[in-house]
């Protein structure tokens, strides 16, 4: 990876996701406009990640405002975003110069920067600070460069430094020009019992987006980020009420985490509910379903996840609080087959993210 400026190469390693517009390259759109940037703003975001392959055909498109792209770069996916008045965005994975974005930027043509950095940072570090310079350099060079781009942040579900990720919050927002929130994973330090639980639980989740507000943090700075992926967790034990006690696997500074489970995707969930020991539960206070399965070996696992039902209570917020919009990890995950059962659940995936 090339290395930053001067007084940033010292600066943790990063992933940055592009989003921009090109004036040199040769379009590879059908019709030439299509490459063109997207200007403008919509009233409410539907921020959607895809991660490669073609089942962005099957989005449904009357909704998606952007694309984070993070698998290779699909040129007929930026043609087809385009078509639609939706923005793109584009993953990198090379930490270099600001301008050598910029550039990359404007020759995949394409509309803006979505920066994704996951690293621990300590508050008032050297590293804090570099950091929001990061941003605002970078916000300044894309609407310098590129008039009417995009740049937004990923952060994590709270802003009390969860993860060690101790990022000057405030400043970063006002420099950008959303931030993305990423609502789950929110089992990665668990300081209680290592017991299996939600990946985004309500009350936890909602109080989160009051905490980033009373920061005097903007509403429509905020995009909320939900699940479309649950964590299958291997059961040391299974009390008589459920409880499933799991692995010990520490994560900076907390004894437990979600890491003692794997991730699954929504398609893989419907399909293993169906054919599960338990069938789908529901937990009233942590307001998100579950289900228990042995595997082949025999032994019990307990799945947490996100369905309709649990996504619906938060998209209600994003109106309520008056959030610039929502969005996913990620778009590829449900099943877009023709299956009518398939396409019934996935339908009502996408309609989630508009509430109740």
């Amino acid at each position: 990876m090339p290395p930053f400026p001067p007084k940033m190469s010292w600066f943790l390693v990063f992933v940055v996701s592009l989003i921009a517009v090109c004036r040199a390259s040769v379009c590879p759109c059908e019709r030439a406009e299509l490459c063109q940037q997207i200007h403008g703003e919509r009233d409410f975001e539907v921020f959607v990640f895809d991660v490669g392959g073609k089942t962005w055909k099957s989005y449904n498109w009357s909704m998606v405002t952007t694309v984070a792209m993070f698998g290779k770069y699909d040129a007929e996916l930026m043609c087809y975003a385009h078509s639609k008045g939706a923005r793109v965005v584009l993953k990198d994975n090379r930490t270099a110069w600001i301008m050598e974005k910029v550039n990359l930027a404007k020759s995949q043509f394409m509309d803006g920067i979505n920066i994704d950095i996951e690293q621990a940072v300590e508050d008032g570090s050297p590293e804090y600070l570099a950091l929001t310079d990061l941003v605002k350099e970078t916000t300044e060079a894309f609407h310098r460069e590129i008039p009417g781009s995009q740049v937004s942040f990923d952060v994590a579900w709270s802003p009390k430094c969860i993860d060690k990720r101790c990022y000057d919050y405030v400043t970063i927002a006002e420099f950008c020009d959303l931030l993305f929130v990423m609502s789950y994973d929110e089992q990665s330090q668990i300081m209680g019992d290592c017991i299996a639980m939600a990946n985004a639980p309500l009350s936890q989740t909602l109080d989160a987006y009051n905490q980033y507000l009373n920061l005097n943090i903007e509403p429509k700075k905020l995009v909320m980020g939900v699940p479309w992926y649950g964590y299958d967790y291997p059961c040391l034990n299974l009390s008589q009420e459920g409880i499933c006690s799991i692995a010990e696997v520490p994560f900076r500074g907390a004894p437990c985490s979600d890491a003692a489970g794997r991730q699954k995707p929504y398609s893989w969930i419907m399909k293993q509910v169906n054919s599960s020991m338990s069938g789908r539960l529901w937990d009233s206070k942590q307001h998100a379903p579950y289900f228990n399965y042995k595997d082949q070996k025999g032994k019990i696992h307990q799945v947490w996840y996100d369905d309709p039902q649990s996504i619906g209570p938060k998209a209600d917020l994003v109106k309520s609080k008056g959030l610039r919009g929502i969005g996913m990890w990620n778009g590829n995950i449900l099943d877009y087959s023709e299956d009518p059962v398939a396409r019934q659940q996935t339908a009502m995936m996408w309609n989630a993210l508009l509430g109740c």
